[in-house]
């Protein structure tokens, strides 16, 4: 009984901010005709303004800054949408460009970390398959050990990105977008405090990345251990 209890709870935790963070996009997602631009005229707009050499394009991968390219890369529906979520998220996004203007040291230490941390989980995959090969033809139980904490190692790197990622975005939300969205009076009273939730509810969701690794890193750890 106390381990369904346990598994439940893991589940809300992890699986409950993705939904609820769905259902508040989704919310805001409506268009406003009282918003005088889309989500990528507004963080053109934002970039021009600031004076950084930083293109807008739509992507189908996901809204995300590119701070190698320098590219803000919003969804169709954001880039081209006026509602509350395409603005807060077209904001957000520039709060990344700023980041790496400014030479945000946080930023720079995940772009380099994302970058180790994709070539250790291609070389981890390729080691957790290949571990029973080796260990029969070595015939040395250690090699397959060996083999199964470089896996392990690669699972690591992705748990550290996700950390680090976590006060990335919260600065990007709340020390970049939101100060910019209120102080240039981009939205009103009401829609700043909607725009707040919109920015949690995008945070939370790389909260709950950040528990599935670490759930993943300690679920073969404990098979390690056997």
């Amino acid at each position: 009984m106390h381990i369904i209890i346990l598994l439940l709870l893991l589940l809300a935790i992890i699986y409950g901010p993705q939904l609820w963070a769905k259902r508040v996009l989704n919310k805001y997602s409506r268009h406003r005709d009282d918003f005088p631009g889309t989500g990528g005229e507004l963080a053109q707009h934002l970039l021009k303004q600031l004076n950084m050499p930083v293109k807008v394009e739509i992507t189908e991968a996901g809204d995300h800054y590119d701070p190698i390219d320098k590219v803000v890369r919003l969804s169709s529906d954001n880039f081209n949408g006026k509602s509350l979520t395409a603005v807060a998220t077209a904001a957000h996004e520039v709060g990344h460009a700023i980041q790496d203007h400014s030479g945000y040291k946080a930023l720079h230490n995940r772009t380099k970390l994302v970058r180790i941390a994709q070539v250790a989980e291609k070389v981890g995959a390729g080691l957790m398959m290949m571990i029973p090969v080796i260990a029969l033809i070595a015939r040395i139980p250690a090699a397959g050990v060996l083999m199964f904490l470089g896996g392990i190692a690669s699972l690591g790197a992705s748990v550290l990105v996700h950390l680090i990622t976590l006060p990335v975005e919260f600065d990007a939300s709340f020390n970049r977008a939101l100060p910019i969205l209120e102080k240039g009076q981009y939205i009103n009273e009401i829609d700043q405090k909607a725009a707040r939730k919109i920015l949690i509810a995008c945070a939370l969701t790389y909260v709950a990345s950040s528990l599935v690794s670490l759930l993943s890193l300690w679920r073969w750890i404990a098979i390690l251990r056997r």
